[in-house]
C-alpha cells in the first residue's frame, strides 16, 4: 500500500524536483536508522544474544551487497526513453521483486518477536522507505515512456512481493526455534545497508546536502517518537 501511495503524485505531476526527492529519501533514511538502532538490534540481543546479532546483521549486509552487485537498482536520472518498454519494464520489475524480499522478511520477523510493538514499528519504517521508492519507480517508468496506469500496476506488484515475503518470514520465525533474534539482526543489517549504500548517497548528490541532513535527523526523531508510542 505504501508503494502504491508513493505513486499517487504522478497522477498530478510528471517530474520530481531533485530537492524534494533528496529530502524524502533522507527522511526515509533517518526512519530506517532509528528503527534498526532503537528497535531491531536491542530486541535481537534480548531474544538471542550478541553473537546472534553479529551473525544475523553481517548476513543481512552480505545478502544485500550480493543483490546490489548482481541486480541493478532503479535510477531516475539520465534515463532517456526506451524503444522496448516492455522488456525494460520486466527487468525493473524483476529487480525490485528481489530487492523487496529482504524488506518483507524484516517485517515478518519483527511481528514474530516477543516484543509486540516491534512489528508495527518496523512496518512503518519499511513503508516509509517504500513510498519514495514507489515514486522514484514511477518517475523512472514515465521517463521510459510508460503510461501512468502501467507505473501504478508495476508499483503494486513490487509491493505485493513484500507482503508475500513478510508472511514467509513470520511463519518461519514462529515455527523455527531461536531464529527470531537472527531474523531481527538480519533485518537490521539489510536496512542499514540500504541506508548507507543507497539512500544517503542518493540524497547527497545533487547539491541539497544541508536540507537532506535536517530531513534525515527529523526522520530519525519521528521514528523515536513512534517507538515511544508503541512501547
Amino acid at each position: 500500500m505504501a508503494t502504491v501511495l508513493g505513486v499517487v503524485p504522478i497522477l498530478f505531476v510528471r517530474r520530481l524536483s531533485e530537492l524534494w526527492k533528496d529530502v524524502l529519501v533522507a527522511f526515509t533514511a533517518g526512519i530506517m536508522v532509528s528503527a534498526s538502532t532503537f528497535g531491531l538490534m536491542p530486541q535481537a540481543i534480548k531474544e538471542s544474544g550478541i553473537i546472534a546479532l553479529s551473525l544475523g546483521l553481517i548476513t543481512g549486509v552480505l545478502l544485500l551487497d550480493l543483490i546490489e552487485n548482481n541486480i541493478p537498482h532503479i535510477d531516475v536520472e539520465n534515463k532517456p526513453g526506451f524503444t522496448n518498454m516492455d522488456s525494460k519494464a520486466l527487468l525493473v520489475l524483476i529487480a525490485l521483486f528481489i530487492h523487496n524480499i529482504p524488506e518483507g522478511l524484516s517485517t515478518g520477523f519483527s511481528y514474530a518477536s516477543q516484543q509486540a510493538s516491534l512489528g508495527p514499528m518496523v512496518a512503518i519504517a519499511i513503508g516509509a522507505q517504500n513510498m519514495p521508492e514507489g515514486l522514484i519507480l514511477a518517475v523512472f517508468l514515465l521517463n521510459s515512456q510508460a503510461t501512468r496506469r502501467k507505473a501504478l500496476i508495476m508499483a503494486a506488484l513490487t509491493g505485493l512481493m513484500e507482503m508475500v515475503s513478510a508472511v514467509i518470514g513470520y511463519f518461519t520465525a514462529s515455527y523455527v526455534q531461536n531464529v527470531v533474534g537472527y531474523g531481527l539482526a538480519f533485518a537490521a543489517g539489510a536496512m542499514l545497508f540500504i541506508v548507507y549504500k543507497e539512500l544517503i548517497p542518493e540524497s547527497h548528490g545533487h547539491g541539497y546536502e544541508r536540507p537532506s541532513t535536517y530531513s534525515f535527523i527529523f526522520g530519525l526523531l519521528v521514528m523515536v517518537y513512534i517507538t515511544q508510542v508503541y512501547a
